[in-house]
């Protein structure tokens, strides 16, 4: 099963990659940095007469890429109680593209696909990060993807979750069955 890492994070080196990088170390996947793509904010436009208009930007290079893949690693820090903002744009603007006739596959293409999430935050996130699990919970069901599992970090400064030694190891076996 190949796995595609989509990193939410905008910091470099954050908490969130070290975790993410216990459970898809760099060479055992494909790391896609969403920071690092110009993903222009969702217009909706799901009812105008003409439908979306065509948006010049990395999304749907991102979504080729993303098709290609089994297994889907999404990997964010939990900013104000739920997933980065690039994350959450990425996400919003899989509207525009089940609406794309050349995507009219999308849809089904993402049934059966397998999904994890990993998040670190500050903030209690063991429990204020529940809500952020269950939206990827029902991405998940709306789309048929098979929802895994999930690792939950505490950390806030820089290299804080190099000692958060359960989230390590949860982190070193989400994805060993594959």
């Amino acid at each position: 099963m190949n796995i595609a890492v989509f990193h939410g994070s905008t910091r470099d080196n954050g908490n969130t990659e070290y975790l993410t990088y216990q459970a898809v170390p760099k060479e055992k996947g494909t790391h896609i940095y969403l920071k690092e793509h110009d993903i222009k904010p969702i217009v909706d436009e799901r009812h105008a007469p003409d439908g979306f208009k065509e948006v010049v930007d990395d999304h749907t290079k991102l979504i080729d890429k993303m098709l290609e893949h089994d297994v889907y690693v999404f990997s964010t820090p939990i900013y104000w109680y739920s997933m980065s903002g690039v994350m959450k744009t990425f996400i919003d603007r899989w509207s525009q593209v089940m609406k794309d006739p050349n995507y009219a596959h999308f849809r089904g293409a993402l049934k059966d696909k397998k999904v994890y999430v990993i998040a670190v935050g500050g903030d209690k996130p063991h429990i204020k990060g529940l809500p952020l699990i269950q939206q990827f919970e029902y991405i998940c069901q709306f789309f048929g993807m098979s929802f895994e599992g999930y690792v939950i970090g505490k950390a806030s400064r820089p290299g804080d979750i190099k000692q958060n030694e359960k989230a390590l190891t949860e982190a070193g076996l989400l994805l060993k069955g594959l």
